[in-house]
Parts: C-alpha cells; sequence; structure tokens
C-alpha cells in the first residue's frame, strides 16, 4: 500500500554504543546486514523494522521509509509538489529507495520492494 510506514533509520556516531544504548532502553535485539555496508536491524518489537547505521556527512535521524509500488512515479511527484528527491538507488536483492526532502525541509525515504536488483 503506498504511503504506508515500512521502515526507519537511526544514523549513529557509534554503532556498539547505540545498540547498547536501544537494547538496554527498549530490550531491541539487533542483527548485522551481511550487505557492503555496516548495517544494523532491528524488529524494535514489531513492524515496522528499523536499523542503526554510522552517520554519513551529518545525517540526523529518525529517516522514515514509506512504500511504493511504482518509486520512479513518486519520485516524479515529489518534485512536481515541490519537494526534492534523489534518483533512485539499488539495494541489491532487497529493492530500491530514494531519499526525499517534504516543502518543509522534513526528510523522509520512499521505498520499492524488488529482489530481483542486482549490485551494481
Amino acid at each position: 500500500m503506498a504511503g504506508r510506514l515500512v521502515h526507519f533509520e537511526l544514523p549513529v556516531e557509534d554503532t556498539a554504543r547505540a545498540t547498547q544504548f536501544y537494547g538496554s532502553l527498549f530490550e531491541w535485539k539487533f542483527s548485522s546486514w551481511d550487505g557492503p555496508v555496516e548495517y544494523h536491524m532491528t524488529e524494535a518489537g514489531g513492524d515496522p523494522g528499523g536499523a542503526l547505521y554510522p552517520r554519513q556527512s551529518g545525517e540526523q535521524g529518525p529517516i522514515v521509509y514509506f512504500d511504493t509500488e511504482d518509486i520512479d512515479a513518486h519520485i516524479a511527484r515529489v518534485r512536481e509538489l515541490g519537494g526534492t528527491a534523489d534518483d533512485k538507488s539499488p539495494i541489491p536483492g532487497v529493492g530500491w529507495y530514494a531519499r526525499c526532502t517534504d516543502t518543509e525541509g522534513n526528510s523522509f525515504s520512499l521505498y520499492q520492494s524488488d529482489e530481483s536488483v542486482a549490485p551494481e
């Protein structure tokens, strides 16, 4: 369903410290993603799931991901409505995502499931 919250991310300075903090605070369990980047996933007590990863270039979180069945159309629509959207990027074996900003300056991401996405 388009617009459903499907994932969240927390960019952090120290992944060991952050997994300890959220594990102790909420009893979240973490598992490392077997991918090309450091990424620690959690089910966070149910849906949607989330992850912690090393902060890049001053990112602040949380970053929420909204589901779409046509990421290209939604990227175009974000731009038409006055927001900004990066071009889609692959998540090999998982799908596509695109970072966006709404007209109020809030960051969010779009996500389209597609297990056929190959590594670049």
